[in-house]
């Protein structure tokens, strides 16, 4: 879980800090490239105190369903865990911006910027089906020897 937790997070903050440069960019000032390497490195270091902890708790709640699903169509296993990443990071979005009227991270503040949350989410779902070792897996069925 933390690994996949760690990629989510990784690619999260990564996305969050281009798409806020971007918007920067697009309004006439100038970003170098070390002012994007600056900036990332300092929001990967920044963001990890809160957002991290959030992404671990919709993790929690996410995979678990994900390995349910999975038992039982164990052919859709990998798009039940990419999915089931990208409602986690969804949802604690939406939840934060209805419940505490914030957004926890400035590029959520558009609809592309909550997606590519969302993707970064799929993205450690898709973490978690791969380190999981879950006996349901794809390539393990097909692989396995009878016995």
């Amino acid at each position: 879980m933390v690994l996949s937790v760690l990629g989510a997070y990784a690619v999260a903050s990564v996305l969050a800090t281009q798409l806020i440069l971007a918007n920067v960019g697009s309004m006439g000032l100038a970003v170098t490239m070390r002012d994007r390497l600056h900036a990332t490195n300092h929001d990967l270091f920044g963001l990890f105190p809160t957002y991290v902890p959030l992404l671990l708790i919709a993790f929690v709640h996410a995979m678990p369903v994900a390995v349910g699903l999975a038992r039982l169509l164990p052919k859709s296993a990998t798009a039940l865990f990419v999915l089931a990443g990208f409602v986690a990071v969804l949802a604690i979005h939406l939840i934060m911006k209805q419940v505490l009227g914030l957004n926890g991270i400035a590029a959520v503040r558009e609809v592309h910027g909550l997606l590519s949350q969302a993707l970064a989410g799929a993205f450690g779902g898709y973490l978690y089906f791969v380190f999981s070792g879950r006996a349901f897996r794809k390539e393990e069925k097909i692989s396995s020897p009878p016995l």
